[in-house]
């Protein structure tokens, strides 16, 4: 009865030990996450930039026009 006991609590420690050491790649993982949604919005800024600019311009001549 002891040793099943004993390989319960090591099987528990075990476990228990790999959730802990997930909290860094945990970590990783969210800075790369948000290095890449900072890399889609410079994407997204650059190819749609021009565009949103002519935009406002015409939107402002409009505006100061009333």
């Amino acid at each position: 009865m002891t040793s099943l006991m004993v390989s319960m609590m090591a099987f528990v420690a075990g476990i228990k030990d790999r959730f802990e050491t997930e909290k860094g790649a945990t970590a990783t993982e969210y800075s790369l996450l948000v290095g890449l949604i900072a890399l889609v919005l410079v994407v997204g800024v650059g190819a749609f930039g021009g565009a949103l600019n002519t935009w406002f311009s015409n939107l402002g001549t409009t505006v100061s026009g009333w």
